[in-house]
């Protein structure tokens, strides 16, 4: 771990830039004609680089470079390159630019040049960098289109190739990345075209802009960047952001470093299902969190689990990791993170769990109404020490089982279930959980799926859960 504290310190580093002495911070908008506010009855005053400027204020100067059908690739249909916007967005010298440009790019006319997308977004990258006012440069990534055939346009082909495309340039430069595409994931009756949003919905972008730029963090660094570094860890991509895995106690470990760090350095703790419906762990990593994780798998959250934990959690504050941890549990990770709550009340700023095991007779036990799995069961008999069935019946070690210890804490809980959760059911694990925290005077809330199954697990637009937790880490 020693090496581990050293890389986080060497990623921690701060940097500056230094910019022109202006009156003004200078925001320029590169992208199409979302950007430029294509369909809005007055894009002066409804796209969203002009309701970006409105929430900045005065101390900002917001460009709008957005041009209508401009593509990223220089092979494309219409290259943004060759568009006096570019080189207007060029002489302004901005201290940030935001980089817009794919939507366009997805059309079936450029898919024989993507293999220059990546490379062509580099040159960009590069060329403003280049700039004197040396920029801080921040990707965008498409807003969701709901429509395979609209101009030309594939959502398909926006999430599964531009999008990668965009993360991996994040990943290589170590740039700065915003996901709108999830942003948008929940807003199709904003989009009356299927591919451009009306005034409100370029509010969602200008609000999430916003909170960008009003957000106090520090640059973490180009972490990776010493290559005398002697770290025992592998360096790869985690949507864009530098995930290091190591070995903690002969356990696969994990930990995904923000482009910009926040205040105090808060993480969130992943228990299970590392990189399963990633949303808000990515939201999170946006807003300066890091992102945690330590394999306890399978031991069901018994005293050997907690013990790696401590330990785990020990190794953190020693990188001067807040002191108390978000805790995020899918499914059986509900096990591991709410008995590690109630071993450790003081140590938790809010749990977020969805559809999770909080009793496990009901899973892996299958004594309910839920199917429960023979297979994991066995594994939770031999984990607890029991040599047969019989003895597994005054098992007491459940979250459910462990209630006054969880409330100690003090902190929120928010649970995601689908109502209709087939293999892990409400009515025995989230209901009675909830209800026997609310009589202890606990605080938590249920967020519904009314059609909801077990699968898929969180929400395509995790807002609500991301809310949940800044309220809870930023009192």
């Amino acid at each position: 771990m020693k090496y581990i504290k050293y890389f986080i310190i060497c990623c921690l580093c701060f940097t500056t830039n230094t910019s022109f002495a202006q009156s003004k911070i200078r925001i320029a908008c590169i992208g199409n004609s979302i950007t430029f506010g294509s369909g809005l009855k007055d894009r002066a005053k409804e796209s969203y680089p002009a309701q970006l400027q409105t929430l900045l204020g005065p101390g900002y100067e917001v460009l709008n470079f957005g041009v209508s059908g401009a593509t990223m690739l220089k092979k494309g249909n219409k290259p943004y390159w060759k568009t006096p916007e570019y080189e207007q967005a060029l002489k302004a010298a901005a201290n940030v630019y935001f980089i817009k440009l794919g939507t366009n790019d997805s059309k079936l006319i450029n898919r024989p040049m993507m293999g220059d997308y990546l490379n062509d977004y580099r040159d960009m990258v590069s060329t403003l960098a280049k700039l004197q006012s040396r920029p801080r440069i921040i990707l965008l990534l498409p807003i969701k289109a709901f429509s395979d055939e609209k101009f030309g346009i594939s959502g398909t082909y926006l999430k599964d190739s531009i999008i990668p495309s965009i993360q991996k340039l994040a990943y290589e430069e170590n740039l700065e990345v915003i996901d709108l595409h999830s942003v948008f994931a929940d807003k199709e009756a904003l989009l009356a075209d299927k591919i451009h949003p009306n005034a409100a919905g370029d509010s969602f972008i200008a609000k999430r802009l916003y909170e960008l730029m009003a957000q106090q963090t520090k640059p973490t660094g180009v972490a990776g960047s010493i290559p005398k570094l002697n770290l025992p860890a592998e360096k790869s991509s985690f949507y864009g952001y530098n995930c290091f895995q190591f070995k903690f106690k002969g356990r696969n470990a994990k930990i995904v470093v923000p482009k910009r760090e926040a205040a105090g350095r808060p993480w969130i703790w992943r228990a299970r299902f590392w990189g399963h419906e990633p949303q808000t762990d990515i939201a999170l990593l946006e807003r300066g969190y890091h992102v945690v994780y330590c394999d306890v798998a399978e031991l069901f959250g018994n005293a050997e689990a907690i013990g790696i934990w401590n330990s785990f959690y020990a190794s953190l504050q020693q990188l001067g990791f807040a002191k108390k941890a978000v805790l995020e549990g899918m499914s059986r990770g509900g096990v591991y993170i709410y008995n590690w709550a109630a071993a450790n009340p003081k140590k938790v700023a809010c749990i977020y769990a969805d559809n999770p095991v909080l009793d496990l007779k009901s899973w892996p036990g299958g004594k309910g109404k839920g199917p429960g799995s023979k297979k994991e069961w066995a594994t939770f008999l031999k984990d607890y020490g029991y040599e047969n069935e019989a003895q597994a019946v005054a098992f007491a070690g459940s979250p459910i089982d462990k209630i006054s210890a969880i409330v100690k804490g003090g902190y929120p809980m928010l649970h995601v279930c689908g109502d209709l959760d087939e293999v892990v059911p409400m009515a025995e694990n989230t209901l009675p959980f909830a209800e026997k925290i609310k009589q202890a005077g606990g605080n938590i809330s249920i967020i519904h799926k009314p059609e909801g199954k077990h699968h898929p697990h969180s929400l395509p637009n995790p807002q609500a859960i991301v809310d949940f937790i800044l309220k809870a880490t930023q009192k």
